[in-house]
């Protein structure tokens, strides 16, 4: 772990730092005002059962040297991309329990909140043990996952605030299928926000881990026919439909009210590359449309690994940052920001 002093250094000189500075930044960062510690929504966290097959300790920003491979040779192990040399690697929960108590410190610690998604009794433990913390998703990717009618259900009882993650590219379609219409139109009728997955998945997606996704339909111009069919429908695309940024920034331009998070590259990517990305929807004005994601999974220090890049981020105001961070995110849900403190 590098010295404590390295949290006022610009982005470039911290890619390899992980552990616990990233705390102590967000608690002494000059242009952090005195006095309680600021609101913080995180809008894409997975709540999931730990398995011991992917209870792996992992290395933020992985990716910053994609392995070169051949076909003939076996796939590396998950371990081994998991692993980037750093010498303060982030570690797995080893237990549902663990895990739920680490998520509950840190939202409390960090005064977060999160919108989550996925295992159900999970779910709804975590939701019960926070109630005011934690804000329930369930996600529909193909008409396989759930029937219309089990949708409206679920959504007219009063737990799921949330439509996501819905992620038809995992299954080769585009989110403007046809087959997902009526899932979209119970959204829009009930004023429900929809996060869709679009974009990257990680390195040999389509070839090693899942045949049927397709990086092509992670292009955020095809969601331009649902949203013409639901002109109300409030969409956030995960991922920020990295690395597809023209596209990205011209749906936003086309449609005012689609927003984006920055879930999972923000920590897999070259921090050089995701400053890029961001840097970008910055410059082209939608520093306003720009909401805060993990895609959070089985590290609880990656909450802090993860926010660490938009405290570092010295091309960002302390304005900007809070927007990313938090007011977007009130905005985009319609939350009442008086009940943060």
């Amino acid at each position: 772990m590098k010295s404590i002093q390295t949290r006022f250094l610009p982005y470039e000189s911290t890619i390899f730092t992980v552990g616990m500075w990233p705390v102590c930044w967000l608690m002494f960062s000059p242009d952090r005002p005195s006095g309680p510690t600021l609101p913080i929504i995180d809008v894409h966290v997975h709540a999931m059962r730990v398995s011991p097959g992917f209870a792996l300790e992992m290395c933020p920003w992985f990716l910053k040297d994609m392995p070169g491979s051949d076909p003939s040779q076996p796939a590396r192990a998950l371990g081994a991309v998991f692993s980037g040399g750093c010498v303060d690697p982030l570690q797995p929960a080893k237990s549902d329990q663990e895990m739920q108590a680490a998520v509950l410190e840190t939202m409390e610690r960090l005064n977060m909140t999160i919108v989550a998604y996925g295992d159900a009794q999970i779910l709804h433990k975590w939701q019960k043990a926070a109630p005011n913390r934690v804000i329930p998703g369930i996600g529909v990717s193909s008409p396989s996952d759930m029937s219309v009618q089990a949708f409206s259900d679920s959504m007219s009882s009063g737990f799921y605030k949330v439509m996501g993650e819905v992620a038809p590219q995992y299954k080769g379609l585009s989110p403007s299928d046809m087959s997902l219409d009526p899932y979209f139109a119970i959204a829009e009728k009930m004023n429900i926000p929809v996060g869709i997955h679009m974009g990257t998945g990680g390195n040999g997606m389509a070839n090693l881990t899942q045949a049927s996704y397709r990086a092509s339909m992670g292009r955020p111009f095809l969601l331009e026919d649902v949203l013409a069919r639901h002109p109300k429908l409030k969409i956030w695309v995960m991922h920020a439909g990295y690395p597809m940024i023209d596209e990205m920034i011209g749906l936003m331009g086309a449609n005012a009210y689609v927003y984006v998070d920055l879930a999972g590259f923000i920590w897999s990517y070259p921090q050089a590359e995701i400053h890029a990305y961001l840097k970008r929807l910055v410059q082209a004005g939608f520093g306003k449309r720009i909401l805060y994601g993990t895609d959070f999974m089985i590290w609880p220090k990656l909450f802090e690994a993860s926010i660490s890049v938009i405290e570092n981020a010295d091309y960002l105001s302390f304005d900007q940052k809070r927007d990313i961070l938090f007011n977007n995110a009130v905005r985009f849900f319609r939350l009442d920001a008086s009940k943060f403190k």
